[in-house]
């Protein structure tokens, strides 16, 4: 029998003073049965966070480096130096996904703060892919029960009702359809009740207007909605989507990380490469305090690519 293929996956290591190499380091036992893991990361750091976890460095563990500078490793703390060598860890990993040679990416929780320390303006890893290739990079959270495209992300509540326009709405519409092959996508309203008949707000006019166009484009319906928000995640809802758009960040993440926290990953859609990450920050709250992080996000956003 022929053996199975697996795939070599770059994996950036995020914010060495979080809790990445750790589940990095505890689950590549399991990972290499998965893909042909390439972590984007120098030995000596690598050693250096296994010393201080009083772990050893794992057998047929292959590594790249990084061209940031090294640093002493302190646990939980903002510091630009880490945060540098997150961003470098991540620009590898898309060079080599870049140049095939992975055929993916997959990275760990940066700090956003330290990247801002480091002098790197991309508020995270979507921002910035969106700046690599210019195109327009969307966020897609969840698991393989429920995932959900994020229409707005990391900008202030204030600005999001300036960002429903139908142009921008239908292009997401179909551009999310196209990267996902959902043949039923839930769409959410923005204000409370969906706007109830424009009481409450008049952007679902426009969402409406955007939807119906990008209706007219398939022989059977599959943008539904707009959906009242309070009530898009009741059980006998969400047991006929699998797919839904939110219009904001919390507004899809809120009920997702309640109903699946610990299984939920980040898939960047729309893009020339695969990319997956972790959905869950550095933890610095554990960090490096031997508590063994639950591992299920980074098996999942590994197993996504392994499965594709």
């Amino acid at each position: 029998m022929a053996k199975k293929f697996r795939k070599r996956v770059a994996i950036s290591v995020g914010d060495l003073n979080g809790i990445g190499i750790e589940i990095i380091l505890r689950n590549h036992h399991r990972i290499k049965t998965l893909v042909e893991p390439v972590y984007c990361i120098s030995d000596n750091m690598v050693k250096k966070a296994a010393n201080m976890l009083d772990m050893n460095m794992p057998d047929f563990f292959t590594t790249v480096d990084v061209d940031a500078e090294e640093f002493d490793i302190l646990p939980s703390a903002l510091f630009e130096k880490s945060g540098a060598y997150s961003f470098a860890s991540f620009v590898q990993a898309v060079e080599m996904a870049v140049k095939e040679e992975v055929d993916a990416v997959c990275t760990l929780p940066i700090h956003k703060k330290a990247w801002e320390m480091a002098g790197i303006s991309y508020k995270g890893h979507t921002d910035a892919l969106r700046d690599f290739f210019d195109q327009d990079a969307i966020m897609m959270m969840g698991c393989k029960e429920l995932y959900i495209g994020l229409y707005t992300e990391h900008i202030p509540l204030s600005q999001v009702h300036t960002m429903i326009e139908e142009e921008r709405l239908y292009k997401f519409f179909m551009d999310f359809q196209r990267e996902t092959e959902a043949e039923k996508i839930a769409v959410l309203g923005l204000n409370p009740h969906a706007g109830d008949s424009g009481i409450l707000g008049t952007e679902e006019k426009i969402i409406i207007s955007a939807l119906e166009r990008a209706n007219s484009h398939f022989e059977n319906k599959v943008f539904f909605g707009p959906l009242v928000p309070d009530i898009a995640f009741i059980p006998n809802i969400r047991k006929e989507f699998h797919y839904y758009i939110a219009m904001y960040h919390d507004q899809g993440l809120a009920p997702l990380k309640t109903i699946y926290f610990e299984e939920s990953i980040n898939v960047s859609l729309n893009l020339p490469i695969i990319r997956t990450s972790v959905d869950h920050g550095t933890a610095f709250d554990i960090a490096y305090r031997k508590m063994n992080p639950s591992p299920i996000s980074y098996l999942n956003a590994i197993k996504y690519i392994a499965h594709m």
